[in-house]
């Protein structure tokens, strides 16, 4: 069914030419382009079934929620007009608006949450206070959100913004110091990584304790994954016993374990977790803490044990 085509004062959409509109707020939105792929899909085959929001800033029509919407539509042949309706607000409201309406709308990305608190904080000069007040949220979120896209270098935020980045190759990014980030993108770009393999390879950059190290992984990042993971598969040794070959089973899978929990809790854990998770969570991180504690003790005894001749 057609949007219905209302006066601009009307609540109800109102058709628009694709090339009215201005895309200034576009940057505040990650391009997926497998997302825009399946919205020209849609389009075509169903045609418009949501109306564009824009609002009015210095005499133009500024786009403030239906990107993706716009970019299938300037693909296709025949659709050069778009049911849209008007928002009244200003440009802080805008900038709230594509926030509020992407949660409404779809599942929310945090990276783009990101995004528009950073333009809040950094482009309009606004306190996190007030950018809190704004969204309906806690200053701590705020505090959180904009920690993440910090993170980035700037190169990483541009080539997320372009969609040469995905959302989920950014997040294992913001684990790595900045001055190692446009190595690690650049790897990822030339021996196309997928994010898990990402996640892999920034684990062992981690790691690496020498330079030669590091150009290892960056240089062949396949081939350092998988020597990384055989050393910790275990194959069954004839040098050990039935015994010998149980613990080194399970040696294996604890220091995968807890290699991968060590990472998250110093570089992700603080960023990931909400302030509902905390208080059900913390029993648990306390318990780990103090049974890793006697862990080494256990460990460090036993060592010197078996290097006893």
């Amino acid at each position: 069914m057609p949007l219905s085509k209302t006066s601009p004062e009307g609540d109800s959409a109102h058709a628009l030419e694709v090339s009215d509109f201005d895309l200034r707020l576009e940057r505040y939105r990650i391009v997926q382009p497998k997302a825009d792929s399946l919205m020209v899909r849609s389009l075509s085959k169903y045609g418009q079934l949501a109306p564009l929001v824009y609002c009015i800033l210095d005499d133009a029509l500024v786009l403030v929620d239906g990107f993706k919407r716009l970019r299938a539509a300037r693909t296709l042949k025949g659709m050069s007009t778009l049911g849209a309706r008007r928002l009244e607000v200003d440009e802080h409201g805008a900038k709230a608006a594509i926030f509020n309406l992407n949660r409404i709308t779809s599942r929310p990305n945090e990276l783009e949450e990101s995004w528009i608190i950073y333009a809040l904080v950094h482009d309009d000069g606004l306190e996190q206070v007030e950018v809190a007040q704004m969204l309906g949220r806690h200053k701590s979120w705020v505090n959180r959100r904009l920690a993440l896209i910090e993170r980035l270098t700037d190169e990483a935020r541009e080539s997320l913004r372009l969609g040469l980045l995905t959302p989920t190759q950014a997040r294992h990014l913001t684990q790595l110091p900045r001055g190692n980030q446009n190595a690690a993108m650049k790897c990822a770009s030339e021996h196309a990584l997928s994010s898990r393999e990402l996640s892999e390879a920034v684990r062992l950059l981690q790691s690496a304790s020498t330079r030669q190290q590091t150009q290892f992984v960056l240089e062949k990042p396949r081939e350092a994954i998988r020597q990384s993971q055989d050393s910790y598969v275990h194959h069954w040794d004839p040098r050990l016993s039935t015994a010998g070959n149980r613990i080194a089973r399970r040696l294996g899978t604890l220091l995968d374990a807890t290699t991968k929990m060590n990472h998250w809790l110093r570089f992700t854990g603080r960023s990931e977790l909400q302030a509902c998770d905390r208080p059900v969570l913390l029993p648990g991180i306390t318990k780990l803490g103090e049974e890793a504690a006697l862990l080494a003790e256990s460990s460090s005894d036993f060592v010197r044990e078996l290097m006893l001749p």
